[in-house]
């Protein structure tokens, strides 16, 4: 970072400027902020180049169309303009390390966190491209990491209208080693190009190394145009992942949607940006930037760097030059959906989006597989809404509506209240990476919360009428005109709204979200599934059930219940298998539930039987012949070695063996509840959380 000097600017429209970035061939980049002190990085033209009328306006119209690229992936274009005769972009600031420095200090991605660098990465160039852009410059250094996930930079502001490469004169058109062959040549550049440079950078990512080097940037340039590329360092998993993207012919290449299906990261995988020596080393370059732009917008300073912070807790001078594409937003505010701090207080943190990491909790020790089991805590009668919906198990807490309005949480170890907020509980509630809590009030509004303590965090004016899914980067709803909604848990605004393929004007859908999209079942029994980063329709299935039965998701299949339990391939859109009924459906009853799927098994219930089935439809144990099982489905909960189901009249809740010695006539536990069919269950940790009509309690599994 270095302070401002001669014929630096003081400000760039809004943007006060504090500082300078770095400078590179054509701009120079400063940091700012605006008068509500929220930081960004600020790009103007070098002078001399800002001159030209035509590469000016230039300038400034490429920035204009980013701004149409909404993808949660890319670092957010907020303003573009013409300054005095000197265009200026002003991006979002980040402040995690980039790709190259992570692979640099931590050493080459483990699997998942490469499979989620991969299917990011995959899915924001396809926005990019979605958007009439090209990026162009697909490197390590252009790859940001922060505790949402990577975030690409400086993409389209120089991609001119003929598709040529755009350079000043003697500069190399590429980033050597990592620019496809066409660019090289300087031929016209398509969408190609990038999935060309995605797979130079997963090499990178996977290997330690690039898949060509060089001993002077001519042999590079030479190899990437004729060479075959060197992924023996890459884990032989991969290869057969990235080999494709390195095509000579662009024509030959994956498109970037056929990559992110293919990466398949597996459910979760969000969480290694959070964990490990590489998350902390994010979470503290994050906190770092937030209290330092915070601090220095305060004291009118023109240094980002505080006196006496220990360098690795800061910003060092080496990450701040790389920030000239963009950076993280701190806070968000404007079109598409508005986010703003709730409270007041000893908890109002000074951003709401800083979030602490999920509380860990230890896993119960199972229980007897004989006999009833003995609650691990409660009952506690009264304290639920007899119309709440399952318990929701978010770190050290389990979720649930509140008697007498509201939300609550109890801790999971001992069932001792630990908060309660305002919400509209029938709207539901949802876990947002096991860190936060999301609900909605009467107006609409979501609203989140820190799962362990209730504290408010951030809201967004999302006119919520039912929460449907979430995942730590999305929420997903459903508005009170019928419309699908997703809100960015990084900004709290509202990524996409867009009419669902089939109406959604009755009873609340069953959803589930992975492997890239958002699956819901109709209360009509019809299945459809939109992509998660657009809403785009990607398939729909007609008649599948008599109602809203929840889908399952897990490897890229979704397993449906009704009257078959069929096995669809959300990315190919076709049918993997489906089993028939022993009972077909009749007056709503009978047929397959819904179902749940653990260790890579999909468990459901067919009629009057629990059954077990394999990936590819075959039968993984013996089925089990259950009693008392009745419409409202609910789907089985699997833990530790039992698989349980919520049962009708005073049945209660039963556990079975998830393998056993053959068929059994009875469950192996039953807890018995009365009071109704207004009972769920959900586990986690080993511990079974069961609701019956407001009584909460927790059971041991075995």
């Amino acid at each position: 970072m270095k302070p401002l000097g001669p014929g630096d600017p003081l400000r760039l429209g809004p943007y006060r400027v504090l500082g300078v970035l770095g400078e590179g061939g054509m701009g120079k980049v400063y940091f700012g902020t605006d008068a509500a002190r929220q930081p960004a990085a600020v790009k103007v033209l070098l002078p001399e180049l800002a001159q030209d009328e035509h590469l000016a306006h230039r300038f400034v119209r490429e920035a204009q169309t980013a701004r149409a690229v909404t993808s949660p992936g890319v670092a957010r274009v907020l303003g573009a303009d013409l300054e005095a005769g000197r265009p200026w972009i002003a991006t979002e600031f980040l402040a995690g390390p980039t790709l190259d420095e992570a692979v640099e200090r931590f050493g080459p991605l483990g699997d998942t966190a490469w499979r989620e660098l991969a299917g990011s990465l995959a899915r924001t160039l396809g926005d990019v491209h979605a958007a009439g852009l090209v990026h162009r410059d697909v490197k390590p250094s252009n790859v940001v990491l922060t505790s949402h996930g990577p975030r690409l930079i400086d993409f389209g502001i120089a991609r001119p209208e003929h598709g040529l490469t755009l350079t000043r004169t003697g500069q190399i058109p590429v980033t050597p080693g990592y620019g496809a062959p066409e660019q090289v040549l300087g031929r016209r550049v398509g969408p190609a190009a990038d999935v060309f440079s995605l797979g130079a950078v997963l090499v990178l990512a996977s290997g330690g190394r690039p898949p060509y080097t060089g001993a002077e940037v001519t042999a590079v340039l030479y190899a990437v145009v004729h060479g075959d590329p060197d992924l023996s360092a890459v884990p032989e998993a991969l290869r057969y992942l990235v080999w494709p993207c390195l095509a000579k012919d662009p024509a030959q290449r994956p498109t970037p949607a056929q990559v992110a299906g293919a990466v398949a990261a597996p459910h979760g995988a969000g969480k290694v940006w959070r964990s490990g020596p590489l998350g902390e080393e994010i979470r503290r370059r994050e906190t770092a930037a937030r209290r330092q732009a915070d601090d220095e917008a305060r004291a009118g300073t023109r240094t980002l760097t505080a006196t006496g912070a220990p360098p690795a807790a800061g910003l060092s001078r080496r990450r701040l030059l790389s920030l000239a594409g963009g950076g993280a937003l701190l806070l968000a505010a404007g079109g598409g959906g508005t986010a703003w701090w709730l409270g007041h207080g000893e908890d109002t943190p000074s951003d709401p989006f800083d979030v602490p990491p999920a509380v860990h909790v230890a896993a119960a020790k199972p229980g007897s597989s004989a006999g009833t089991p003995e609650p691990l805590w409660g009952p506690h009668p009264d304290v639920a809404d007899p119309g709440s919906g399952p318990p929701l198990p978010v770190g050290d807490v389990v979720v649930f509506a509140a008697s007498g309005g509201g939300v609550a949480a109890r801790r999971v170890t001992d069932g001792r209240a630990a908060w309660q907020v305002d919400a509209a509980a029938d709207a539901g509630y949802l876990s947002i990476g096991d860190r936060l809590v999301a609900t909605a009030d009467a107006d609409g509004t979501l609203r989140t919360f820190v799962a362990s303590t209730g504290s408010p965090r951030w809201t967004a004016d999302a006119d919520a009428k039912r929460l449907l899914a979430a995942d730590a980067r999305h929420v997903h709803l459903l508005t009170s005109e019928g419309a699908l909604r997703c809100v960015s848990t990084a900004t709290g605004r509202v990524q996409w709204t867009r009419k669902p393929p089939l109406p959604l004007t009755g009873g609340a859908p069953a959803a589930a979200l992975g492997a890239g999209h958002l699956v819901l079942c109709t209360d009509g029994g019809d299945v459809m599934a939109v992509r998660a980063q657009d809403g785009v329709r990607a398939w729909v299935r007609k008649g599948q059930a008599a109602g809203a039965l929840a889908p399952a998701i897990d490897g890229g299949i979704a397993y449906l219940g009704g009257h078959t339990l069929a096995a669809v391939d959300i990315a190919g859109k076709k049918e993997k298998w489906s089993r028939d009924t022993m009972l077909p459906v009749r007056d709503g009853r009978y047929g397959w539930g819904p179902p749940t799927v653990a260790g890579g098994v999909a468990y459901a219930v067919d009629g009057d039987a629990l059954k077990a089935l394999k990936p590819d439809g075959s039968q993984a144990a013996d089925p089990v012949i259950v009693a008392g099982v009745a419409p409202p489905w609910r789907p089985p909960v699997v833990q530790g070695g039992s698989v349980w189901l919520v049962e009708s009249g005073d049945t209660g809740v039963s556990g079975y063996p998830r393998t056993g010695p053959g068929n059994a006539a009875t469950a192996t536990q039953t807890f018995p509840l009365t009071g109704g069919q207004a009972r769920y269950a959900a586990g986690d940790r080993n511990r079974l959380f069961v609701l019956n009509q407001g009584t909460l309690l927790a059971l041991p599994v075995f």
